[in-house]
């Protein structure tokens, strides 16, 4: 199959190199920035002067670019192309993003699926992506075989924005073990406990989650936008959510560094309180 790929972060730059690795697909890439595009067309790939270029020599179009707009202005882009082809949306967006995306290629060859990833940098990195699509069933099957050359599966949750459905829930869950996580390390810091050992110890026991497993490859890059979309689809639905709209603020206060001072420090930081060990807060060492 002939894939192209829109969009070089850190992402997309990890996929396109493992389509290039498995060697059943032909390549081609686009980026703003010619820096990453120079790194796979080194590997492989073939260079795109435009969007147009590319979606003329694909069939299949992986598009992961960083926002909503920006998705919207590459299939405006490809629009005016004569492709016929099938436009897949890795980006996290807003589900209705889709919506709008999937009117604006009503009149055209084009098709559409939506299919935000899970597992983040890491499965990038590991070609250990999940896929969460929505879509037709048979424009979803014809494109699982080039997906699956960076995932663990490719799966059908339902008709079109339903895949970011799926990735606003799963993010909800991530964001909310963030701060759950902080929080019940940071009480046992304080208590003198080995915070790195603790959270060994958690991932054997029935409080563990994902996020405490691969929590050192959390870096909490898109937490504000992740909420903000699941806030606005609450707000949409007049779904009311307390316990989220905490989440929303507190996971805003974390960072990267905060886990690791948290894990491996002498002392952390949440919400403007320092926390330090004391065993003898327990008494009777």
């Amino acid at each position: 199959m002939k894939v192209g790929i829109i969009g070089l972060g850190k992402m997309g730059e990890a996929m396109a190199g493992h389509v290039l690795t498995r060697g059943e697909d032909s390549l081609a890439v686009f980026d703003l920035d010619s820096i990453p595009v120079d790194r796979v067309s080194e590997k492989g790939a073939q260079k795109c002067a435009d969007v147009r270029e590319l979606a003329n020599f694909s069939e299949l179009v992986i598009i992961c670019v960083a926002t909503d707009q920006q998705v919207l202005d590459v299939i405006s882009e490809i629009t005016e192309s004569d492709a016929a082809t099938t436009l897949v949306i890795a980006s996290t967006v807003h589900p209705a993003t889709i919506i709008e995306a999937a009117q604006s290629i009503a009149d055209t060859n084009l098709k559409l699926v939506d299919s935000p990833v899970v597992f983040g940098s890491a499965g990038a990195r590991d070609g250990n992506l999940l896929c969460l699509c929505g879509g037709d069933e048979s424009d979803i099957e014809f494109i699982r075989p080039a997906l699956m050359a960076f995932s663990r599966d490719v799966v059908r949750v339902g008709p079109l924005g339903h895949g970011q459905m799926a990735k606003a829930v799963n993010n909800m869950l991530h964001w909310a073990h963030c701060v759950s996580n902080f929080e019940a390390l940071a009480l046992a810091k304080r208590f003198g406990l080995d915070a790195q050992n603790l959270r060994e110890i958690l991932l054997r026991s029935p409080g563990t989650n994902g996020t405490l497993e691969t929590w050192d490859d959390t870096y909490l890059t898109w937490q504000e936008k992740d909420m903000d979309i699941v806030m606005d689809l609450a707000q949409t639905a007049g779904v009311t959510m307390p316990l989220f709209g905490q989440v929303d603020q507190l996971v805003k206060t974390i960072s990267h560094d905060d886990i690791q001072d948290l894990l491996y420090g002498d002392k952390a930081t949440y919400i403007g309180q320092i926390i330090a060990g004391d065993s003898d807060l327990l008494g009777g060492n």
